[in-house]
């Protein structure tokens, strides 16, 4: 039986249709050959072409997963557009992975390590995130609804049943509260049930995780011979990197008890301001405080255990996970409690500072002009978003300068409440504050402290390594995991800021929510509104910055085009400006992409410490005061505002492009599924990660292939696995997956991959140099071969040269500037396209097949 070779191709973001990637063109009649299903089924399969005979010598086969993350036109891609509306939570769990020095042994990890100390603080970061959405809806609830809408006129703008408010019995004491803190614990209840169901839909294996220790084999005619254990050289090879069940639940428990005690603690601060509790009432106050105070430092210590930081399959939940259950149950009981009592015996009645009612018929009346929100929670939300951005500075210093660089958040963090306290009422045994200092000088100051950290010198490795090639060293010099945080948490902000101020405006259409009206959201809001428009002019000018690099680089391009050989026709000419442009985008997206995002992070981190100074000073300009400024402030605020509560909704629309557009799923989607490949953990709320059901999927399907017996007709002797795109990366990851038995009759084709100028600089302990090259090293034969060959163009803007000791073959794009034998078309710009149809990718194939073969011992010798 002649020897087969199995060309396996796995698509990228696109979503390629399978007849496309099996090369399958239509005919007149359409009766030609079609895709047929092999293995898998309708969400992700492996298909032929229904003309693909036993006998022949190469066979192609294609795996699409696409629709894990695209899918089809149907009802369901609704349902996954407002997957986008996590995408915070998304960018926060990527940041776990971006972070540099992780072992490749994760149980070697510790957590005074570097990187150690890194997850824990950005797993600590996740639990604020999820701290920021929840409180945000228990100020709709608990503070909009509960507390400032207390007439039937407020009432009847909100959709269902909630007129009863508008009670006599509820507009008593605090009891309305006790509604609105249903809200948020709905939510809580809908995105636990949420997790539970898409890690049961989305990421089944189909192969349980192969053990760590080989233990001797039976049975089958391909596992007679057990191979030692493979050292450990990424963390990509941790057979449970892709099965982490049991760590999702367990910090799933941990993350919806947090937002349920965030959620309580709205109304319990509330009520020890207005109502400093006595007698029975402090029982229950500081009993309930205690509880929700344990639930904290045990999430807090949680999330640094190895319990919940190793993968480990389907464990259970645990008798620390029923703990905190238990304390949180306990503790929202107590809140509940503490809500329905009457008022306490303190003097004001709590009435008093709720909104009057009439305000509508009479804006006369005493306290309709008044801002008269729900005490404290201005202020929870304002040090909440502070000590967040001292966080994200604490990862950024810690992933740069390692331990060293905690000290200086660790110094902003302390100095900050104690420099606020010193200039609103003063420190004992130190001088008063000077008249001229503010509030938000001190904030600024904090910050500021904190973030000389960010100015360390970065630390190297014990072995350095040198960087494959230019613009292939770290990103934002080590800072990466600070900096997509940071803006999953400014996206969050947006969110909230959106969600708090279209809520408001809802409770009443003539209200100003950055200014004096019945219905008042956080002052909070009114900067996000007034940072929302700086940041976007911000971004405005980064984009014409990427505009004027641009057309730079075409000139280049195009001098360098034009200027050997003789003169070119005019018809010449037009193709040289149409290559130069994509010549110059492939420049651009590999040279100058990473340094304009940490510009433009710069200018937002600057932007983010300005509006968490203003929203602790409490200051808001009033529109009525004779200083233009102030008005103009104000004005642009409101914009801000507004731009923000839309913005759910558009990128919500912008999602459910992505997955029904293709023209849109190839810019945006890039984004969406860089976010997507990673395990859910380090926020296990996020969206499900498609990898965790295409890397075992192709795992299985090349190993099942490979170890038929040697008779059977669906045996393959050799494998070449061709990934584009980001196809590429999902078998960098399935190949460090498989035993090293497989690899040795694998050659991986990889083509339009960018493992180097952006997951390498941005991943650098998954596809970072020394993993780059402990794959090559992998996929070296015993022959000397190294079974990789990496095709790119200079016209593709995400695929560039490896140069880890793979073969790098440049593609010419396009094949000519003008038609030649007999064709009357130009030969098109593919860019990012079709690398299967060139002819350096055939000539490759063919010989990487003749070694395949000559390299499989012979069925008689009844060798697999």
């Amino acid at each position: 039986m002649a020897e087969r070779v199995l060309e396996l191709r796995i698509h990228g973001v696109s979503n390629t249709p399978p007849d496309q990637l099996l090369g399958l063109r239509p005919t007149p009649g359409g009766d030609g050959p079609q895709p047929w299903l092999v293995a898998g089924g309708e969400v992700t399969g492996f298909y032929r072409s229904t003309t693909a005979g036993h006998d022949e010598p190469i066979t192609v086969e294609a795996y699409s997963w696409g629709q894990l993350t695209s899918g089809a036109r149907t009802a369901r891609d609704v349902e996954r557009a407002l997957w986008t509306l996590l995408l915070p939570f998304t960018l926060a769990n990527v940041a776990l992975h971006a972070r540099p020095g992780i072992p490749p042994d994760p149980d070697r990890e510790r957590w005074g390590s570097r990187s150690g100390l890194a997850a824990w603080l950005i797993r600590l970061f996740c639990l604020s995130l999820t701290s920021t959405m929840i409180i945000t809806v228990a100020g709709v609830g608990v503070d909009l609804i509960g507390w400032q809408c207390v007439g039937p006129d407020c009432l009847s703008h909100l959709p269902g049943p909630w007129d009863f408010l508008g009670n006599i019995w509820w507009r008593q004491d605090t009891r309305a509260l006790a509604a609105g803190l249903l809200l948020p614990l709905a939510v809580l209840l809908a995105l636990g049930m949420v997790a539970w169901r898409t890690y049961q839909y989305e990421a089944q294996m189909p192969a349980e995780p192969r053990p760590r220790s080989a233990s001797r084999e039976d049975g089958t005619e391909a596992d007679r011979h057990s191979e030692p254990p493979e050292p450990l050289e990424n963390p990509l090879q941790d057979p449970t990197f892709w099965c982490g069940e049991g760590q999702l639940r367990r910090a799933a428990v941990l993350h919806l008890c947090v937002g349920a005690v965030t959620a309580a603690s709205v109304p319990i601060a509330a009520v020890v301001i207005m109502d400093p509790p006595v007698g029975l009432r402090a029982v229950v106050v500081w009993s309930t405080v205690a509880l929700l105070a344990a639930v904290l430092v045990i999430a807090a210590v949680a999330v640094g255990r190895p319990w919940l930081t190793r993968r480990a399959g389907d464990t259970p939940l645990g008798r620390w996970s029923a703990t905190v259950g238990v304390l949180t149950a306990l503790g929202l009981a107590g809140t509940f409690l503490l809500v329905l009592l009457p008022d306490g015996p303190a003097g004001t009645p709590l009435s008093h500072y709720r909104p009057p009612t009439g305000c509508v018929r009479d804006p006369g009346i005493a306290g309709c002009r008044t801002d008269r929100s729900l005490p404290g929670y201005d202020a929870i939300v304002a040090w909440l978003a502070t000590y967040q951005v001292l966080l994200l500075i604490a990862i950024g210093t810690v992933t740069r300068a390692g331990r060293r660089g905690l000290l200086a958040p660790a110094a902003g963090g302390a100095l900050l409440p104690l420099g606020m306290l010193w200039t609103e009422r003063g420190l004992p045994g130190v001088p008063p504050a000077p008249d001229g200092l503010r509030s938000w000088m001190v904030v600024v100051a904090a910050i500021a402290v904190a973030a000389a950290g960010l100015l360390l010198p970065r630390t190297r490795p014990a072995e350095p390594h040198q960087p494959l090639g230019a613009y292939t060293d770290l990103a934002w010099g080590g800072r990466g995991a600070a900096l997509i945080a940071g803006f999953g948490w400014m996206m969050a902000i947006a969110y909230c800021a959106g969600l708090l101020y279209s809520v408001s405006d809802r409770l009443d259409s003539r209200a100003d929510p950055s200014g004096t009206s019945r219905v008042v959201p956080p002052l909070a809001v009114f900067w996000a509104g007034l940072a929302c428009v700086i940041a976007l002019a911000a971004l405005l000018c980064a984009l014409l910055r990427a505009g004027v690099l641009f057309h730079a680089l075409r000139r280049t391009e195009y001098a360098a085009l034009t200027a050997p050989g003789p003169a070119l026709s005019a018809h010449d000419l037009r193709r040289c400006r149409d290559v130069s442009t994509y010549r110059a985008l492939h420049r651009l997206v590999g040279e100058h992409a990473v340094r304009l995002i940490g510009c433009y992070a710069t200018v937002s981190g600057v932007l983010v410490t300005l509006c968490c100074a203003a929203a602790l000073s409490g200051s808001r300009p009033s529109p009525e005061t004779p200083a233009g400024w102030q008005a103009v402030v104000h004005t642009v605020a409101n914009l801000g505002d507004m731009i923000l509560g839309w913005l759910p909704l558009v990128i919500a629309g912008l999602g459910l492009l992505v997955y029904r557009n293709d023209t849109v799923r190839r810019t945006v989607g890039v984004l969406w599924d860089i976010g997507t490949f990673w395990p859910r953990a380090a926020h296990p709320l996020a969206p499900p990660s498609y990898a965790e059901r295409a890397v075992p999927e192709l795992q299985t399907r090349i190993a099942g292939l490979l170890a038929l017996a040697p008779h059977d007709p669906r045996r393959m002797d050799g494998v070449i696995l061709s990934g584009h795109s980001q196809g590429s990366v999902i078998c960098t990851a399935m190949l460090f997956q498989l035993p090293r038995r497989w690899r040795q009759r694998i050659w991986f084709f990889s083509y339009g991959c960018q493992l180097t100028r952006l997951y390498g600089r941005i991943f650098p302990a998954y596809f970072g140099p020394p993993r780059l090259r402990a794959l090559a090293a992998a996929l070296t034969w015993p022959s000397g071969h190294v079974g990789w060959t990496n095709f790119w163009r200079d016209t593709d803007p995400l695929g560039w040269p490896v140069s880890a000791g793979e073969r790098d073959v440049p593609v010419v794009d396009p094949e000519a500037l003008h038609p030649d034998g007999g064709e009357v078309a130009d030969p098109p710009i593919r860019n990012h396209s079709s690398y299967p149809e060139s002819v350096e990718f055939a000539r490759e194939r063919a010989v990487v097949a003749r070694l395949l073969r000559r390299s499989v011992p012979s069925p008689r010798q009844g060798v697999g």
